[in-house]
């Protein structure tokens, strides 16, 4: 992940017990997500475009499983 980014957040909707997955944007309009548990643990690295096309599927459900 690139250094020198935004700083990382959760959401405001995330519950209080520490399970949450954080979030910061990149400078090239991309997005680092982690763990909040484990924050030296890899996490998920997107550019701009796939980070518009991840939330786009997430929208439209692609990654249920019920």
């Amino acid at each position: 992940m690139q250094e020198n980014q935004s700083a990382w957040f959760k959401s405001s909707y995330s519950a209080q017990n520490g399970d949450c997955a954080e979030a910061r944007r990149r400078a090239d309009g991309g997005m680092d997500l982690r763990d909040s548990k484990d924050t030296n643990s890899p996490g998920l690295t997107f550019d701009g475009s796939d980070w518009t096309a991840f939330t786009a599927a997430v929208r439209e459900g692609a990654f249920e499983t019920r």
